[in-house]
């Protein structure tokens, strides 16, 4: 879309018709959103269920929006580097390596946050705090 058209409702909308069809594009392609979006409902399910802080919402939504990003910009940069050099190619390895390793980092940094949140409230729970 051409930023001189400016602002209007339609052109917003289908701004959004866009983004839901790379949702959709991710879910339905992508094996790996599969298992984060199986992480996320149990984060949320847990979250409801041991009656999270309001802080610690914001830091669960922040830490598995970050995976999601990392996610969305790998499965984007796959296509572009399979589009754009079909042929392997090292720099093209590299740079899909480096944006998996990426997701990898973002789901251990969420994972991290999940253990820091959850389990002092399972042992407490459990009766061992």
């Amino acid at each position: 879309m051409s930023t001189e058209e400016g602002f209007s409702p339609s052109a917003r909308a289908r701004s959004f018709g866009h983004a839901f069809r790379g949702v959709a594009a991710l879910l339905a392609t992508q094996h790996n959103s599969w298992i984060h979006a199986a992480a996320t409902v149990a984060v949320v399910v847990a979250g409801v269920c041991f009656g999270v802080s309001a802080l610690e919402w914001a830091l669960l939504c922040l830490a598995m929006g970050l995976v999601w990003l990392a996610e969305g910009l790998n499965t984007a940069l796959e296509a572009l580097c399979d589009r754009v050099a079909p042929e392997p190619h090292s720099l093209v390895r590299r740079a899909k390596d480096v944006a998996a390793g990426a997701v990898l980092l973002a789901a251990c940094a969420a994972a991290a946050a999940g253990l820091f949140i959850f389990v002092p409230k399972l042992l407490s729970l459990l009766g061992f705090a």
